[in-house]
Formats: structure tokens, sequence, C-alpha cells
């Protein structure tokens, strides 16, 4: 079971400064609201809400800015978000997949497909790339809350498909029904995990060079900046010195 990350690099995140909190409390509690309209309002009994609050609170959101994205969902005031993905083509034929949560979709399309064009990619149809990612279910616990070989066994006996430990995380697969109950059954013996929800995990990952993941990472920088994009998912891997000196 254990491998290769197939995240490593993936989703590339900058270092969390103060001046994009709000934008990434927005965007959390917009997820929040969505959930708990679309489901019951409570965690426990809603398992989309439940991995948005996990989601909160590994980003430090303060407790009453949940309670108060919960309750705004069963308020007149809830605005409605459709929920649209976008896919396209980065430089060096990276596929990415884009989802938003969006009030207005001539707006956000227009954006996403602008942020393309600069970057040098192609935003293409729906369908055009997902068939090279798995729909599947992802559980992250720190590193430290378990050997690689505890985590493999619990993960195992939880019905769990895959374990990647590297770097400060272990990455659980599951199969996107299999996912509620390999929580709980982790939940049990390591506590609440840093991550639980349902992802696109690319089949294969494509290796590219400096100047092409320059490019791919400022698209997706770019794209995560829009207020309407939710998550970025992409195919391929960068040096991690080309990392190191985005983020430096």
């Amino acid at each position: 079971m254990a491998g290769h990350s197939q995240f490593k690099n993936i989703m590339h995140k900058k270092g969390k400064q103060d001046a994009i909190r709000s934008k990434l409390f927005s965007k959390l509690a917009r997820e929040i609201t969505v959930a708990a309209k679309l489901g019951l309002p409570d965690p426990a009994m809603n398992p989309r809400l439940r991995a948005a609050v996990i989601a909160a609170r590994a980003e430090n959101m303060p407790k009453d800015n949940i309670e108060r994205a919960i309750k705004k969902a069963s308020g007149g005031d809830a605005e409605n978000y459709d929920e649209v993905r976008y896919e396209g083509y980065a430089p060096g034929g990276v596929a990415i997949i884009v989802e938003a949560l969006t009030d207005n979709r001539n707006r956000t399309a227009g954006e996403v497909r602008a942020s393309f064009t600069k970057a040098g990619g192609t935003l293409a149809e729906t369908g055009a790339v997902s068939f090279l990612f798995d729909r599947v279910g992802l559980i992250v616990y720190d590193r430290k809350v378990a050997s690689d070989d505890a985590m493999l066994e619990a993960a195992i006996e939880a019905g769990a498909d895959d374990v990647v430990s590297s770097g400060d995380t272990h990455e659980v697969v599951t199969s996107m029904e299999a996912l509620r109950d390999a929580q709980k059954a982790l939940e049990t013996k390591f506590g609440e995990p840093q991550k639980a929800s349902i992802v696109w995990r690319p089949q294969n990952s494509v290796q590219v060079d400096d100047e092409a993941g320059e490019k791919i990472l400022k698209l997706v920088d770019a794209l995560e900046e829009n207020d309407d994009v939710q998550n970025v998912y992409a195919n391929f891997e960068v040096s991690d010195a080309l990392v190191a000196k985005l983020q430096g």
C-alpha cells in the first residue's frame, strides 16, 4: 500500500501569510455554509460539513467564524452558490482541475480562462482531463501521531486503499464510499485528522523542467487567489529547489 506520494508538489501552497488569511477564511466559510445548506447543519450527521469544519480548524479559523458560517445556511440572507468544475491544460501538457463555488458563473469562467491564457495554458471542456485523475477519499494526519507501520496497519483495518507516509504527513487514500467509515475508525485511534475529504488524485504525475514548472506554479497560485476557487489539482511534479525559490 505504501508508496511515493502522488500529492507531492501537486497542490502547491504558498506560506500562510497574514495578508491572505482573510481570503482563506472567506473560502472556508463559503464551503461550510454550502455544506450546511445542502445537508443537515450538524457536522456529526453531515460528512461534507464535517470535512469543511476540519479544514477550517486546521487553518486555525476561530470557532465563532465556523458557527456563524453554519448558522448563515439557515438564514434568509444566505447566498446561493453553484458548484462548478473547470478543466484545462497548463504549459508542458499538464492537466489541471479547478473546483469553484460561485454566485456568477460568467464572471468566474472569464477569470479562470484569463488565468489559463496569461500563463500560456488553455481552458478545455469539462471532462477533457478528469479521466487522468481518480476521485478518492483522502485523510491526512500529522506524521507525529503514529509510526508509519502503525498508521499502515490501522488504515488497512479501516478499509483504506493506500497509505503514503512522507515529509510531515500520513496520507490515507480510500474509495469515495469508504471515506466516512475509514475516517471514523482512524479517529478512534489517532483523533481528528488534518484533512478528510473527496479529492482528485492524479493517476500519474508529469515531470516538468523548472521553466515550465515556474509557469505552472504561478498559474496555480493565480487560480487559488481567485475568491471563487476552492481547490486546484494538477498532475505534475517540480524540483524542491524551484518550490523553495518561489516561496523565498
